[in-house]
């Protein structure tokens, strides 16, 4: 069978066609703009495959907040978000009623955590955790098999930490300064190291030790809140950034102690398996789902 999907993300959005991870048919990739412009462009992506391939089902994994409950009168939609222009941007429903294939809607993070337990780092777990660290900070959490649900999916990125000792910047974030994404996302980086840029801070400057502490934080977070088996770490910060992987789990040993041991002795934070992939292929598994 083949499926599409769409990786609605800050920055850019993949649209891609595949019979699975192995076999991957199309890709396009759009510059998230304006809503209208970016989901026409979309959408005309995925009119011209469904013409000429067919498909059995759309995967949306959109940027959040967005409304999952398939009961509310604005399930589908883009709720409160820092991207100028997209809040209350309708985006499932719109793009059902113009393809006609059933629709699987979830969080970016959430999607790439699926598709990591069905073909990658997360391979026979039914508590696995992936965090993206880019644009923002999100993370997909998935208990029990499935992502967990409240009044809204979690919004972990959020949370505010106890900052390293001597360190009080404000952080970045337009509604919490120095929560996680406050303080470790692509854009707190920039704005934390300006007038330098990224590409140009060693792998040994200061600047990632205070990353690798506020994503240290989030995980303890995390294994305190739901013990998953595994969190992957994805997202271009994290993959221009290999060290960090290695310095986030020193500093969450050092943080949990040995009140909470961790299942494996090393590589408990660890790269997606599916690399840059995870993200679209998470859209992938989600047609998938919403198909069975």
């Amino acid at each position: 069978m083949t499926w599409a999907g769409v990786e609605l993300g800050g920055t850019k959005c993949v649209a891609i066609l595949a019979r699975g991870p192995n076999e991957v048919l199309a890709r396009e990739t759009v510059p998230t703009s304006s809503p209208e412009e970016t989901l026409g462009a979309i959408e005309h992506i995925l009119a011209e495959w469904k013409k000429r391939e067919g498909f059995e089902a759309l995967g949306i994994a959109s940027f959040g907040p967005v409304d999952l409950d398939p009961d509310s009168p604005t399930w589908g939609q883009v709720l409160t978000t820092t991207k100028p222009g997209w809040s209350g941007t309708n985006v499932a429903p719109r793009l059902a009623e113009r393809l006609g294939v059933p629709v699987g809607f979830e969080t970016d993070v959430n999607g790439a955590a699926i598709a990591e337990m069905r073909w990658g780092a997360g391979r026979g777990m039914r508590d696995f955790a992936y965090i993206t660290v880019g644009t923002g900070v999100g993370v997909g959490l998935v208990v029990n098999g499935s992502p967990t649900r409240g009044f809204l999916h979690p919004e972990l990125g959020h949370i505010r930490i106890a900052q390293r000792d001597h360190d009080h910047w404000h952080g970045v974030c337009p509604f919490h300064g120095a929560c996680v994404e406050g303080l470790a996302s692509g854009p707190a980086i920039k704005a934390r190291i300006a007038p330098r840029k990224i590409d140009q801070i060693a792998a040994g400057d200061p600047v990632w030790n205070s990353v690798a502490w506020a994503l240290a934080q989030l995980c303890q977070a995390i294994v305190c809140a739901a013990a998953p088996g595994a969190i992957a770490i994805g997202g271009g910060v994290a993959q221009s950034q290999p060290q960090l992987l290695g310095k986030v789990e020193r500093m969450l040993v050092e943080s949990l102690t040995d009140y909470m041991p961790l299942p494996r002795e090393s590589g408990y934070i660890v790269a997606p398996a599916l690399g840059r992939d995870a993200g679209p292929l998470g859209a992938i598994a989600l047609a998938m789902n919403a198909k069975a």
